[in-house]
């Protein structure tokens, strides 16, 4: 429980409000987290505040990725030694230096070159995918594990974040030209669109996003986070991971790709997923 955090006669106060407005406990629950309330206290402010309304409720802290606690500047993440840059806790935001080695970052480009083609977004309607042109980049995805290289970093990955492999999507790759970019999105799975009920039912719902850099563009290209006023720059082996443990633009973690403008930007992205990911 984080020590700056208590249950005070405001907080009180403001879940009684809540209560009057007729909001259920579980979106109360998913607002107090989004705002940064540690997941215990929250769930001990609303069992004490609201016990008729909370009663029989899945209200239990969410297990999530993340940096292991009291984690320092350098992480040891399987084979590789990794530098935490910044931290943010509300969003959940880090910049990670070293993440991967050039070597890596070079192979990884070579592997997936000869099978880009133009990257496609998920239909909320259906579930499927199309084309969109929100999204003007190239990718391809590689299966779990696939090579010596792939199963190298979801191993660093799952070391980095305590999150098991078998609840990481693919590695996707994507190559951005000049001009392309990947507008401001969310990476969870909307619950409320018909089509999200298919993709769900295949290792659950998308909490956190690792998007690493394989090289450095000449010009733009920057990840850019809107409602949290952050910007991160691409820089060969680095990444940023960020989490939302909740199907909510709450979270803040509305995200995009600036256009490129000068050069190409290459990036790898593995998401992680709730359940296992068959």
């Amino acid at each position: 429980m984080d020590s700056r955090q208590a249950i005070t006669p405001e907080l009180r106060e403001w879940l009684l409000a809540q209560v009057a407005a007729g909001h259920r406990a579980d979106r109360v629950f998913a607002s107090m987290q989004a705002s940064g309330w540690d997941s215990s206290v929250a769930l001990e402010a609303i069992r004490e505040v609201m016990p008729d309304v909370a009663d029989g409720l899945d209200l239990e802290p969410i297990a999530m990725p993340d940096l292991p606690g009291g984690a320092g500047h350098r992480v040891q993440a399987h084979d590789r030694q990794v530098e935490v840059v910044v931290g943010m806790r509300q969003p959940r935001i880090v910049v990670l230096r070293d993440l991967l080695s050039g070597a890596e970052c070079d192979a990884l480009i070579e592997l997936a070159r000869p099978r880009l083609s133009r990257s496609e977004t998920v239909v909320n309607r259906t579930g499927g995918s199309e084309v969109n042109a929100a999204r003007t980049s190239q990718g391809m995805f590689f299966s779990r594990g696939e090579g010596d290289l792939v199963g190298a970093i979801e191993a660093r990955i799952a070391a980095l974040l305590n999150w098991p492999v078998d609840r990481g999507e693919g590695l996707q790759v994507l190559r951005y030209g000049v001009g392309a970019e990947y507008r401001p999105h969310f990476d969870y799975f909307d619950p409320a669109q018909p089509g999200s009920q298919a993709i769900l039912k295949r290792g659950g719902q998308r909490v956190g996003t690792v998007l690493m850099y394989l090289n450095t563009p000449e010009a733009g290209g920057a990840t850019t986070f809107p409602d949290a006023g952050v910007e991160v720059h691409a820089l060969r082996g680095s990444a940023v991971f960020f989490a939302y443990e909740q199907p909510s633009p709450l979270t803040r973690t509305l995200h995009g790709g600036a256009p490129v403008l000068a050069g190409e930007k290459w990036v790898a992205t593995k998401w992680l997923r709730a359940g296992r990911f068959d």
